[in-house]
């Protein structure tokens, strides 16, 4: 049974205080890790058990580190530990303030996540999806608030990364988007508005140059380790794009790209097939150890 801190009623336009997270995965529990730090009463939730222990231990390794690194205190990494609670019970992020879904970037499994909340909502509660590139306006209208719908994409790793996504969809009021702006400001991370096209702002311009580093790579036009390393010496990015890809996950780099391909009909985002096949191989990056890079051994190694 999920543990509650405050079961006070609330009433339109209170602020925030209670979040309920579904998906405790990579991005899950980052966002359970920085709104439990900025005092956020956090209810995360998971269809695995191991899922959400590893998570919990996951965050606490993270704040660990913050300590280690005076970032924070000890005091503090305590209090946020306390204000973390988990269930298997996706009904029992019903009374939250706000709902952040984090689940897999599939439509169907977010509309299906959305369908099983609505009965167990109150009426005050602000429905969100960190989807990273999926119609917000779509996602909102199969659910009973749309003006109570957003799009809320945090970037990965979320306690590191300072930008903060917002989406409206068409329906999305003024109240809703206010209300997830001041959650972003709280948490010390800044907002960029974005409109509800696909990908919206970050993914639309990163993910055409990671594909398009997957075709340079297709094309023979240079090795794994030439593409990376022109990029970082050549460009000062901070990874190479091929090295990003295995660390953001190479399904879901695809993912967006047939999003970016069907909804603007534009042959410029088609997936390249050399992404394609390492999805289909199931090489999906650092969580598979394969990707572009072999991270089996001490140091990663080039695949092609």
């Amino acid at each position: 049974m999920v543990r509650r801190k405050s079961e006070a009623k609330r009433v339109p336009g209170m602020e925030i205080q209670t979040i309920g997270i579904v998906g405790a995965g990579q991005m899950g529990n980052g966002i359970a890790h920085v709104c439990a730090l900025a005092g956020y009463d956090v209810v995360l939730n998971d269809i695995s058990e191991e899922m959400l222990e590893n998570a919990q231990a996951l965050i606490t390794r993270n704040l660990d580190r913050q300590v280690s690194r005076e970032k924070i205190t000890e005091a503090e990494k305590t209090a946020a530990l306390g204000r973390i609670s988990t269930t298997l019970t996706l009904s029992e992020l019903g009374p939250s303030d706000l709902i952040i879904e984090a689940a897999t970037e599939r439509e169907t499994v977010k509309q299906a996540i959305f369908e099983d909340l609505l009965p167990h909502l109150t009426p005050q509660t602000i429905l969100t999806s960190n989807t990273s590139s999926i119609s917000i306006t779509r996602l909102a209208s199969r659910t009973d608030r749309p003006e109570k719908f957003m799009g809320f994409h945090f970037m990965n790793p979320v306690p590191v990364m300072q930008l903060v996504e917002l989406i409206r969809g068409i329906a999305t009021d003024e109240e809703t988007f206010q209300a997830c702006k001041s959650v972003v400001d709280r948490l010390g991370k800044t907002a960029a508005t974005a409109e509800d096209f696909p990908a919206f702002i970050v993914n639309r311009i990163l993910m055409p140059m990671i594909n398009e580093a997957v075709y340079t790579l297709y094309e023979g036009v240079g090795s794994v380790q030439s593409i990376d390393q022109s990029m970082k010496l050549g460009a000062n990015h901070p990874m190479g794009p091929l090295e990003l890809a295995d660390f953001i996950g190479l399904d879901t780099c695809l993912a967006i790209m047939n999003v970016l391909h069907d909804g603007l009909a534009d042959t410029k985002y088609r997936p390249c097939p050399l992404l394609t096949k390492y999805v289909e191989a199931g090489w999906l990056g650092r969580k598979t150890e394969r990707g572009f890079y072999d991270y089996r051994g001490e140091v990663p190694v080039p695949t092609r």
